[in-house]
């Protein structure tokens, strides 16, 4: 009687009820009572009560009532090793073999010398740019340590440990950076933007959150060794064919729907930070990953920075595993100086993504130590005591060496020794890349297009024309012939 009182005084008395016995009717309608003569009381059961909108799962309430952002608690954030490296909870101990263990520690630490080389090298003009990883080397190894080897990674920019627990020689990571003829790239990508098929390490892209969304699936045949994907080259018949002809297509949900649609058994892992959360294209990904049903992990790492950013001006919410639940995707809060923690959510995640073909969020608490990059200057947003108190109070390397100290594993006569010896390893493939020639120029129009169209070939045919004109303008004894 309701609805028929609210028709009536739209469209009048009897039209009113009219309109009402036409909407009670309309076929189709879950929930909906039959029709009554005029003026019988209508009767709804205890499941017609209930909320039948289908884009909501709910319940219907009496009082008016906004969802304040601050009602719920903090998501907690889980751990398994105190700062000291003592275990919490023995039942969450993953009881890891004593060899796997030491290779996470010399991994986090053939890390931090790397980047304190590489950086140095940067700030004496060697190489053009340079990304440290200072403070964040528990999430890169303890996540990657629970990862299958198949697993396809696609990162973000700060993720090296990924690729280095993965085994990539030293010597590639220095090739890539000094862009000489050794980097896979072949000199093409800036500093930092790692890639290896063979690893399962798709290139990296510096326009942030490009790797969380859309994509096709990337057939096997056209992956390049790079990284890249290789195109044929269709006749495009339209303006929009054309513009596709030409975007990326490896993109980690898209993959990731593609393994879900091979039956592969792996997931896909997808790493950014929480600036990067920030962008569309997470939304996008979220949305798309948790509507297909994709088995992939998305792993934030929330280090309290993008770039100059803190965390307080970037959201107002409860970080970034609170927006998971909001998306349908199961989500979960870690500790990431903690790489044991790291170790056991990633685990988790990856076996049910697996199993159940969803998408699963982790959000890794951390700190960025270092600056963002060589290009910026950290001391004009941040006081040096708040990285100190990280640097010397927090940090993962100190807390799973305590771990392994506290097992017998290690002492400071190995720590010593494998100081040593890890700046050795670091210091020869250094010395390496410097030595070698840069690649071919001609390398610039390669592998973008199985077939190379006629316009890149006149471009390729001008340059070289050009650099035979005015060669001697140019530094050529540096590169290939």
């Amino acid at each position: 009687m309701a609805l028929a009182a609210a028709a009536a005084r739209v469209w009048g008395p009897s039209r009113g009820l009219r309109q009402a016995g036409l909407l009670l009717r309309r076929p189709g309608t879950r929930g909906l009572a039959r029709s009554h003569p005029q003026g019988q009381e209508q009767h709804f059961s205890s499941l017609d009560e209930k909320p039948q909108f289908p884009g909501a799962s709910a319940e219907f309430i009496d009082k008016l009532e906004f969802i304040q952002p601050n009602v719920i608690a903090g998501i907690p954030i889980y751990r398994v090793m105190d700062r000291q490296g003592q275990i919490i909870n023995p039942s969450e101990d993953p009881h890891l073999p004593q060899e796997k263990v030491l290779k996470l520690y010399k991994t986090m630490t053939l890390l931090n010398t790397m980047d304190r080389i590489l950086y140095e090298s940067q700030r004496q003009g060697r190489i053009s740019f340079y990304m440290t990883n200072y403070g964040e080397e528990g999430t890169h190894v303890g996540s990657a340590a629970a990862l299958d080897s198949t697993d396809l990674v696609f990162g973000q920019y700060r993720e090296a440990g990924v690729l280095m627990y993965r085994d990539y020689p030293l010597e590639l990571f220095m090739a890539q950076c000094y862009s000489n003829v050794s980097d896979l790239g072949k000199g093409r990508q800036m500093p930092v933007h790692y890639g290896c098929r063979e690893r399962h390490f798709v290139t990296i892209s510096s326009p942030l959150a490009t790797q969380i969304p859309q994509g096709e699936s990337a057939r096997p045949g056209l992956v390049h060794e790079t990284g890249f994907i290789a195109l044929r080259r269709p006749q495009p018949s339209s303006p929009l064919q054309r513009r596709a002809l030409v975007a990326p297509r490896r993109w980690a949900v898209g993959a990731a729907y593609a393994a879900k649609r091979a039956d592969a058994n792996r997931v896909v892992i997808c790493y950014f930070g929480e600036g990067a959360a920030s962008e569309g294209d997470a939304h996008a990904g979220f949305n798309f990953a948790a509507t297909l049903e994709c088995p992939i992990i998305f792993f934030c790492r929330n280090n309290g920075y993008a770039i100059s950013t803190p965390t307080s001006e970037q959201y107002r919410g409860d970080g970034i595993a609170a927006r998971g639940p909001g998306y349908g995707i199961t989500s979960i809060r870690v500790d990431g100086n903690d790489v044991l923690a790291v170790y056991n959510a990633t685990k988790e995640a990856r076996r049910r993504a697996v199993a159940e073909n969803q998408p699963f969020l982790i959000e890794a608490m951390t700190y960025r130590i270092g600056h963002h990059s060589t290009s910026d200057d950290s001391s004009a947003y941040r006081s040096v005591d708040e990285v100190s108190y990280w640097d010397k109070q927090d940090h993962p390397i100190s807390r799973l060496r305590h771990y392994l100290q506290g097992r017998g594993w290690w002492d400071d006569e190995r720590e010593k020794a494998w100081r040593k010896q890890s700046r050795r390893k670091v210091m020869e493939a250094f010395e390496q890349a410097e030595r070698k020639p840069k690649p071919s120029p001609s390398l610039l129009f390669s592998d973008v297009y199985q077939e190379m169209p006629a316009q890149l070939r006149k471009q390729q045919e001008s340059l070289a024309r050009h650099l035979q004109t005015y060669g001697e303008h140019y530094p050529l004894d540096h590169f290939e012939k």
